[in-house]
């Protein structure tokens, strides 16, 4: 049976975590789920560890969010691995079985699915993200899969690394392209929402950080000696 881990960032996430928790510890198919928290002040900790099926906790200090997650990718023992927000939650109870069901396939080696945007403060859907089959082109025209719905053999990891904390917000746009544009690891599409995300993220929360975040995008192409226009590859 294909095993799988789950690694959530936290900090002071108290309010929203517990959506995160019950969405994971809720599905036909059971994971390690791994919390990295940065030391929260609040109520997580304690919320954290009133679920029964959390494999491994970990507080302390970190560099941000990227830095947690290369934290919780190090700790993880599954043969596949996900990372879900402590602010976001599965579409249903049957995410991670549909995932192990593509991994059936030994050729696979990351698979996404749809994604909603949530209100943050109700569960009302304010935008439907349907990613569509991949082709590797559309990267070319600023695609990306949905990262929360990204699933990876830890053997990619293994291979081609984790994330860039250079990349700023876009470090998991950069490892994305990294892993199917660069490298060309294979991939599947889940025609179905996997994932429910809260809007409000970072790199969105104002015009400021979305120059900043395009600028970061463009910088993911670059370190990774790519040319972000269609005609250099066609």
């Amino acid at each position: 049976m294909t095993s799988i881990s789950i690694i959530t960032a936290s900090y002071n996430s108290s309010l929203l975590i517990q959506s995160c928790l019950l969405s994971v510890g809720s599905q036909t198919l059971k994971a390690e789920h791994i919390i990295i928290d940065g030391l929260s002040r609040d109520n997580t900790l304690d919320t954290v560890r009133s679920f029964p099926h959390v494999s491994k906790v970990i507080s302390e200090a970190d560099h941000g969010i990227y830095d947690a997650m290369n934290k919780g990718l190090a700790l993880a023992s599954g043969e596949i691995i996900g990372i879900l927000n402590s602010d976001d939650y599965y579409a249903d109870n049957h995410v991670l079985h549909r995932v192990a069901e593509v991994f059936s396939d030994r050729s696979v080696d990351t698979c996404y699915g749809d994604l909603q945007y949530i209100s943050p403060d109700s569960d009302k859907v304010v935008r439907h993200w349907r990613a569509g089959k991949f082709n590797r082109r559309s990267f070319y025209w600023g695609w990306m899969p949905p990262h929360p719905t990204f699933f990876v053999r830890r053997r990619v990891y293994e291979r081609y690394g984790l994330f860039n904390l250079d990349l700023g917000s876009a470090a998991d746009y950069e490892l994305m392209l990294r892993f199917l544009v660069k490298h060309q690891v294979t991939t599947a599409y889940i025609p179905h929402v996997q994932v429910k995300m809260r809007t409000g993220g970072a790199s969105n929360a104002s015009l400021k950080n979305r120059i900043t975040a395009n600028r970061m995008d463009r910088k993911a192409w670059t370190v990774n000696s790519l040319k972000p226009y269609p005609w250099t590859i066609l």
